[in-house]
């Protein structure tokens, strides 16, 4: 859908296109058909060399099999550029998709909320040397709703359905409404470039963009957690470490099973039927089964390989703490009685800082994080001054111009906190 000179009108003046939902025009299938799922080497070189010879961005995106598999590794990766058509790849066919990547060098990469699918695309060996998110672009802007079908909507008055998005995407082969939503995915991305770009030029925006992006590609990413295990959902219910070690040990067994099986570990057993074994200790197999969360064949079959973890958690000697220092703040919650100074900062500075954000038309965290923010207020500089406040900014991530935009506010508000109630 080519835009209309009313929304280019509208987009060159920063403002957000107001659309009709009854004049929403459906996007059912993908212009050319749903492409062939590439899968052997000869059609990858054919696919390298036709997103080579393409012009302009390209479209990228990646599904995965979250919740079904272990991981959050690629099931499929579809690009799009001008030129070269809609392209499917299975990447599990594939040591890693190398040729895709070196066919792209210097091409910008458009991708929806980025931060998601670029880890998953580094398993492959694809890395983009330019990136424009549309999601990110669409928090700058002030959009309400960021996900891609409302932002599809918002922006280009299509409908985009969504209703695959949780599939489980390593199922082979892949069946072809699935395909139909996996390629209409980046079929809109190219031209929704094109009007987030317009909007946020309107909006005075094209600097602040280009470094959210950037910081947004060079990212590294996530590494892996200390004690991983300690982020079992309902882990504040127990109170003794004994009944830790019993989630440790059983949650490490499940993630050896997890990972050897590929199965999502939420699978195998839930978090909390760990917690509730945790609880009881059961020692035989009809104790553990009568445990909440121990129900069916599975359940019965693996019980000798949780009993054996929890054996190991009575007669283990390593008993975790119930608690573990951490580098971050506590949840500022907690300041008026723990350090009020740092509350009435973090009370001043939040307030005048949403004010700052929304003279800009964004939200408050991408204009300063939430834990940049609680980091500074928690522990700010010996010396308050504006160089200072600057440099901790910067130590701390802070883009430049965030810290153009907050350095100020902040000191201000650290300098002259309001009062506590």
């Amino acid at each position: 859908m080519t835009a209309t000179p009313a929304d280019i009108s509208v987009l060159a003046a920063g403002q957000i296109p107001q659309r009709d939902p009854d004049l929403l025009v459906p996007l059912s299938a993908p212009a050319e058909g749903i492409p062939f799922v590439i899968d052997n080497p000869k059609a990858l070189e054919r696919a390298a060399a036709a997103l080579a010879a393409g012009t302009g961005p390209v479209a990228v995106d990646a599904e995965r099999a979250s919740g079904f598999r272990y991981g959050q590794r690629a099931f499929l990766v579809q690009l799009r550029r001008e030129g070269a058509g809609t392209i499917l790849i299975d990447p599990e066919a594939f040591e890693d998709l190398a040729p895709i990547n070196d066919a792209l060098r210097g091409v910008e990469w458009i991708l929806h909320a980025a931060h998601q699918d670029l880890p998953c695309l580094h398993e492959v060996g694809m890395a983009p040397d330019a990136l424009f998110d549309t999601e990110l672009a669409a928090r700058l802007a002030g959009l309400p709703r960021v996900g891609l079908g409302p932002v599809v909507e918002t922006m280009l008055g299509l409908k985009l359905a969504k209703e695959h998005s949780a599939a489980d995407w390593s199922t082979r082969p892949l069946p072809e409404p699935w395909l139909n939503y996996a390629a209409l995915d980046v079929e809109v991305l190219i031209e929704l470039r094109e009007e987030m770009g317009a909007l946020l030029h309107g909006q005075g925006k094209d600097e602040i963009a280009a470094q959210e992006f950037e910081a947004e590609r060079v990212a590294p990413d996530p590494s892996p957690r200390q004690d991983p295990w300690r982020r079992t959902h309902g882990l504040h219910q127990l109170r003794k470490p004994a009944q830790l070690a019993a989630v440790r040990e059983l949650w490490e067994e499940r993630e050896h099973v997890a990972k050897t099986r590929d199965r999502a570990p939420g699978r195998l057993l839930p978090d909390s039927a760990i917690i509730a074994a945790a609880k009881a200790m059961p020692r035989t197999v009809p104790q553990l089964i009568s445990t909440s969360g121990f129900v069916g064949r599975l359940a019965a079959k693996e019980a000798p390989r949780w009993l054996a973890a929890l054996q190991r958690a009575r007669t283990t000697t390593e008993l975790p703490p119930l608690h573990v220092k951490s580098n971050t703040p506590p949840p500022p919650r907690s300041w008026p009685d723990r350090h009020p100074e740092a509350a009435a900062r973090f009370q001043t500075a939040r307030a005048r800082l949403a004010r700052e954000a929304e003279k800009l038309g964004m939200p408050s965290e991408n204009l300063l994080t939430p834990a940049t923010l609680k980091a500074l207020c928690w522990q700010p500089p010996a010396v308050i001054d504006l160089d200072s406040i600057r440099a901790c900014l910067a130590e701390l991530g802070a883009r430049p111009w965030q810290i153009d935009r907050t350095a100020a506010v902040l000191t201000v508000a650290f300098l002259d906190p309001d009062p506590l109630d």
